[in-house]
């Protein structure tokens, strides 16, 4: 096979955990290996989160910045107004960073949720990551993975839950899911 060079969009949705973590393996791989990499959390934002820490020892070669106030409200209800600004403020700066060329890799973290809950048009994401420089590289996660992204992405995980600690009672433990 011929050795194809090029910036991937890559997915990592579905009802499992790990997506976020699928990630930031990935980042720190990519760190590793002299590229800069810039993370945006769409939703994330009210809870201090041990990875936030991590990261400021890469100095600028890993930035990451929470852009949500953490949960918001699904279903009936329509999203919060707040919540849908500070979506599209996140994705006016996702957007902004992709078209750089400044990183090597994107990671727009739970931008599958903003879409799937409205907040956000696919249509927009789809044509930023149909203009993308060759070299970017980009990893979306969340559930709920828009059929748009999916079929423009290079590769697409589905975690899948097979057991969880929490089923038998087990709280979120502290340096392992957040």
């Amino acid at each position: 096979m011929p050795d194809v060079r090029k910036g991937l969009i890559m997915v990592n949705t579905g009802p499992g955990k790990g997506k976020t973590t699928a990630a930031m393996g990935t980042a720190l791989r990519a760190v590793g290996n002299g590229m800069r990499v810039l993370m945006l959390q769409f939703i994330k934002g009210s809870w201090h989160y041990g990875e936030l820490d991590a990261v400021k020892a890469f100095g600028d070669k890993f930035i990451m910045k929470q852009m949500g106030r953490g949960f918001v409200k699904v279903g009936a209800e329509k999203p919060d107004p707040q919540d849908v600004r500070m979506v599209e403020e996140a994705w006016a700066e996702g957007a902004r960073a992709i078209k750089s060329g400044e990183w090597d890799l994107v990671i727009l973290d739970e931008v599958n949720y903003a879409i799937s809950y409205g907040m956000l048009d696919p249509g927009k994401v789809a044509e930023v990551l149909k203009q993308k420089p060759d070299m970017v590289h980009i990893i979306l996660t969340g559930r709920n993975a828009h059929p748009t992204i999916v079929e423009l992405a290079d590769t697409v995980t589905e975690m899948r839950q097979v057991k969880h600690a929490y089923e038998k009672g087990v709280l979120a433990q502290r340096g392992i899911e957040y």
